[in-house]
């Protein structure tokens, strides 16, 4: 997802995003021990958690 699309959404949903992205992260790495299909899903799912922190540090600011 864009961060533009994140700024629209709310904190609980923000929040859920994270969470499953988390999610996807933690099986992805399970997964590099026997051999992952596609590598580059661990810079993406690491980008957009890092996209997701951001939009709600800024969310907290402006509060």
């Amino acid at each position: 997802m864009k961060a533009e699309e994140l700024k629209g959404l709310s904190k609980e949903e923000l929040n859920e995003k994270l969470q499953e992205l988390e999610k996807q992260l933690m099986e992805l790495q399970f997964k590099r021990r026997s051999g992952v299909e596609k590598p580059h899903l661990f810079k993406h799912t690491k980008r957009g958690i890092a996209r997701i922190l951001t939009v709600l540090k800024e969310k907290e600011h402006e509060d």
